[in-house]
């Protein structure tokens, strides 16, 4: 697909076959992510930078958040790119856990990270971010830029109006973000933009066993003792589990 029709997309009304045309891509791009990641299990979305590299601290917190949430029974799932991304997969697939990525087609990114189990491309950032919440119990929060800034407020402003009930936002790398959460207590807080609830609802720690577990646990609360099953997916509407035993990564382009 043309780079330039995302901003011929964005540029007001165009011919009325164009914009028909462009709905069915979008619907297309929808229902195949919901065929693809329905069977997944419960998964635990984690945002953040896709320019830390192996070695920085951020890139190991994230690989460590990937194998404890891999190792408590979750899904792992990123925006399949570079970085947090990559490290959290990383660490999920090093802990015998799944792994799985929403690719975006961007000029900037070249191809998902090597460490996924399952993966799908997107051309519209929408349809990407709908399929990066609609499947998790959770989202981890950790260094990032204006996209995991975005993802963050995006995230809970969905719990904040109740669009998505008691799902945990945890927020790690706590001195990257002290400032922002400054910001946030005081002016936001304070102004009376927000409320104390909705400033509570974060969950702000460093300590990755001690998230999880309270992930588990809400989790386990919420769905019951049973809550790692997966779907079985029906051979009669021509479904398939996304996640081969041979762990080879099963990409779908974006059209």
């Amino acid at each position: 697909m043309d780079r330039r029709s995302g901003s011929r997309f964005l540029s007001g009304p165009l011919a009325r076959r164009e914009e028909l045309g462009r709905a069915w891509r979008i619907f297309r791009e929808f229902i195949r992510g919901f065929r693809h990641f329905h069977f997944l299990g419960p998964c635990v979305t984690v945002f953040g930078s896709a320019r830390f590299r192996e070695g920085h601290p951020h890139y190991e917190l994230a690989r460590q958040v990937g194998q404890t949430l891999a190792q408590a029974g979750f899904t792992v799932m990123t925006g399949a790119g570079p970085g947090v991304m990559e490290a959290a997969n990383r660490g999920a697939q090093e802990a015998g856990g799944r792994s799985v990525g929403c690719g975006i087609d961007l000029p900037m990114e070249k191809g998902l990270n090597p460490y996924l189990d399952s993966a799908v491309s997107f051309h519209y950032f929408f349809v990407r971010k709908v399929m990066l919440v609609k499947y998790s119990h959770a989202f981890f929060v950790l260094p990032g830029g204006f996209g995991t800034l975005d993802e963050l407020f995006e995230t809970a402003t969905l719990i904040q109006t109740a669009k998505i009930h008691d799902f945990p936002l945890v927020v790690m790398g706590t001195d990257y973000w002290q400032s922002l959460l400054d910001f946030i207590a005081s002016d936001m807080v304070g102004g009376g933009t927000i409320s104390l609830e909705d400033y509570e609802r974060l969950i702000v720690s460093d300590d990755v066993d001690e998230a999880v577990a309270r992930v588990a646990a809400l989790t386990e609360q919420r769905l019951g003792p049973d809550w790692r099953r997966r779907r079985r997916p029906s051979w009669l509407l021509g479904e398939h589990d996304p996640l081969p035993a041979d762990g080879a990564v099963e990409g779908e382009a974006a059209s």
